[in-house]
């Protein structure tokens, strides 16, 4: 059986390659790329991201790579993306005034209520009945590292407690996007790529 290509877009910023290798651990044919043609050409398309949603959203920009993510999802294929990455693929931050995202998923990035301590550091428990979070029980921990998280929309489809409900998962069709780290959660973060993978080879959905 053939390993699904998937392509993890090359932005620039720090710890690509983590999610890379995540996703040739659980059974994918990853490459980190900024090749329009590569990223065409793939199963499957990855955003990682970390650090500041303005930073990000301008790497993303200079690259040319937001027209290829946004090429990507138009064509249906099935997308990911990664903490900073989640956020990306919404319009704006409250934590960077002016800068642009993708505009992918309705809604805007939010700062976590000031009650709670920013950022989220921790392992946390996310609840979700979406086929990506298949097989991975009830309340799968993840990891999170955050202070801004998506306002909750129709496409939320996993939320964590963190003094009060907080999106952890969106989805709109092919696009999911995830605000915790998979790659650094262990298995319930593997099983997720994995199942992510599967989809990607057509496996799933």
């Amino acid at each position: 059986m053939s390993r699904p290509a998937i392509a993890v877009l090359d932005y620039g910023i720090g710890n690509l390659r983590s999610a890379e290798k995540a996703l040739e651990h659980v059974g994918a044919d990853a490459a980190l790329t900024a090749d329009p043609a590569q990223v065409a050409a793939a199963d499957a398309v990855v955003l990682p991201g970390v650090g500041a949603f303005g930073p990000c959203a301008a790497a993303l920009a200079d690259s040319g790579l937001d027209r290829v993510a946004r090429d990507a999802v138009a064509a249906g294929t099935p997308f990911l993306g990664i903490c900073v990455g989640m956020q990306l693929l919404y319009s704006s931050s409250e934590e960077s005034p002016g800068a642009v995202g993708l505009g992918v998923l309705p809604g805007v990035v939010r700062r976590l209520p000031p009650r709670v301590k920013h950022p989220q550091m921790q392992w946390n428990t996310v609840e979700s009945d979406d086929e990506l979070f298949a097989g991975l029980g009830p309340a799968p921990w993840m990891y999170f590292v955050h202070s801004y998280a998506a306002e909750p929309t129709g496409h939320v489809v996993a939320t964590c407690d963190y003094g009060g409900p907080v999106v952890a998962a969106a989805r709109n069709g092919s696009v999911w996007a995830v605000q915790f780290h998979p790659e650094k959660s262990g298995r319930p973060g593997l099983g997720l790529l994995a199942n992510f993978v599967r989809i990607a080879g057509g496996g799933v959905r």
